[in-house]
């Protein structure tokens, strides 16, 4: 099958060489010249995806009229959420119409995690806004407990796919999987979202906790009550409670808070150790997807009445410049409460 990727940063990158891997024919669209020069010279990126080598037949542009001419069965969107809608918008009429209206276009799989700011949608809503009617039943979202580094290493990874349409789920899991990358389904998609855009947002807090060197009591409590508040967050957007429980909730959220390869618990760890977070995020070369969600899940939380007293710390710490011990001593002295 053709596939397009609309973003070559690492997952998209990782992404391509697993579906090269196993015989699809792949087009990464990258917006940025010099990662695209070294994409089509070197076959690699050495600055997102270290030691890795991607196979010649994968193709690189830069051009969204390349990406209709491709004629695409599958388009995955790997673009980071914040930039979503613009990228979206920048395509020219045209093509846009030639692109979502192709008739061998079966599946649009979005991989990136999180909430847009301002609109405070999610990445559904914002791909159900943007794109023709005629499409969203093909829309898809792809999350779980997957570093791109690994997955690019062939290492074991699993995910879950979710979307609409069964049937178009289950031909998703056999396009991606093989004896290194396993997809299940679910047709839970805002649920999937949810637990890939919110466990940001803990593993942040994951990160502070480890900078200020505290143990593996404080690390297994956060990450105990980040889960209900992940999941008390989806429900309140009608997401099913069981899928905070699987991959994309709690799976994706270990290995997340847990990982050097983590992003967002980097930024937490230097935080934790005194930096700011304006020094952080110029000296990073990947974008930390749960900087801007906190500030979109804490509005959200506040609209709509959700307790969510760790998100609510980590945004003051974010936004407000709280310090983090005093976070943290703030966390221990709320009122008590039953568990659940």
């Amino acid at each position: 099958m053709k596939i397009s990727i609309i973003g070559g940063g690492g997952w998209g990158l990782a992404l391509a060489k697993l579906l090269a891997e196993n015989g699809h024919e792949l087009l990464v669209w990258e917006y940025n010249p010099k990662h695209l020069r070294s994409l089509k010279e070197t076959r690699s990126n050495p600055a997102l995806l270290k030691g890795i080598t991607l196979p010649e037949c994968i193709s690189y542009t830069d051009s969204f009229a390349e990406i209709a001419d491709f004629d695409s069965g599958i388009i995955l969107l790997a673009t980071p959420s914040q930039f979503i809608r613009n990228t979206l918008r920048s395509i020219d009429a045209p093509i846009a119409q030639k692109i979502w209206s192709s008739p061998s276009l079966e599946a649009i799989v979005n991989v990136a995690k999180g909430i847009e700011q301002n609109s405070l949608e999610t990445i559904d809503q914002i791909l159900f806004s943007e794109l023709p009617s005629a499409v969203h039943h093909k829309i898809c979202a792809l999350s779980g407990p997957s570093h791109a580094e690994e997955v690019a290493k062939g290492l074991p990874t699993t995910v879950v796919i979710a979307g609409q349409d069964e049937d178009l789920l289950r031909k998703l899991q056999g396009i991606f999987s093989n004896d290194y990358f396993r997809a299940y389904r679910s047709q839970d998609i805002i649920g999937v979202e949810i637990g890939g855009a919110v466990k940001n947002i803990i593993a942040i807090a994951a990160g502070i906790v480890s900078g200020l060197g505290f143990g593996d009591n404080t690390m297994g409590a956060l990450l105990t009550r980040g889960i209900v508040e992940i999941s008390r967050f989806g429900e309140a957007m009608n997401a099913r409670r069981e899928t905070f429980l699987g991959l994309s909730g709690i799976g994706d959220l270990i290995t997340t808070a847990v990982s050097p390869h983590s992003r967002n618990r980097l930024v937490g760890y230097r935080i934790g150790t005194g930096e700011k977070l304006s020094e952080i995020q110029a000296s990073m070369e990947m974008v930390a997807e749960g900087v801007a969600t906190t500030a979109s899940v804490y509005q959200l939380a506040q609209k709509m009445g959700i307790d969510m007293p760790i998100v609510e710390q980590v945004y003051f710490i974010l936004y407000q410049d709280k310090d983090p011990l005093q976070a943290m001593h703030d966390l221990m002295l709320r009122e008590l409460k039953a568990e659940f």
